[in-house]
């Protein structure tokens, strides 16, 4: 069947495995952890091109150190709504487990990210104002004071750098349980 599914897929898209979800499975809902990658060059040239589809350009040298030290202010749970698109009815809660930079060669940057949720452009929105620090151009704190005020203020970074790399779920009997709770904590006030 997934030979049949990958012949109609555009060629970045492959189905690898398939099987019937468990009952009470919801693929947002009943999720415990998400996995992001965002890539960037810092290149004065722009990014190699046989990663132009997966890469954000920069253009200006990156600090690790100060990116990695600035991010510190952001981790754990907390209201992240200065880094998130407003949804009528949702929360903006959400438990920042881990983001961390490093350098994966010459101008190649790497950022992971991973939360127990994470709202709408809320990644590309922390990458943004991270790489802002990274560049010199606003303080260490900059990103702290941002997710204090509450107040939308920072540049997202553009979609085509992010990866989404893996979701996490509790075991199958645990998976209907999780939906609900989640779905109940998501949506209130």
């Amino acid at each position: 069947m997934r030979h049949r599914w990958n012949r109609y897929l555009p060629g970045d898209v492959r189905v690898l495995d398939a099987r019937v979800a468990a009952p009470g499975f919801d693929a947002r809902f009943s999720a415990v952890r998400r996995h992001y990658l965002y890539r960037v060059s810092d290149a004065p040239w722009g990014v190699d091109p046989l990663r132009r589809h997966d890469t954000l350009a920069w253009g200006r040298p990156l600090s690790i150190e100060a990116m990695n030290e600035a991010s510190a202010s952001l981790m754990g749970l907390q209201d992240f709504a200065a880094f998130c698109k407003q949804r009528e009815g949702g929360t903006t809660i959400r438990e920042l487990q881990r983001l961390v930079w490093r350098r994966t060669g010459p101008h190649a940057v790497e950022v992971d990210v991973s939360a127990d949720a994470f709202c709408h452009s809320m990644v590309r929105s922390l990458v943004g104002a991270l790489l802002l620090v990274g560049d010199g151009r606003r303080p260490l704190d900059w990103p702290g004071d941002v997710l204090e005020s509450r107040t939308r203020d920072s540049a997202v970074a553009p979609a085509h750098g992010l990866t989404l790399m893996a979701v996490d779920y509790p075991p199958d009997t645990e998976l209907a349980a999780r939906a609900d709770q989640t779905r109940a904590m998501r949506t209130s006030s």
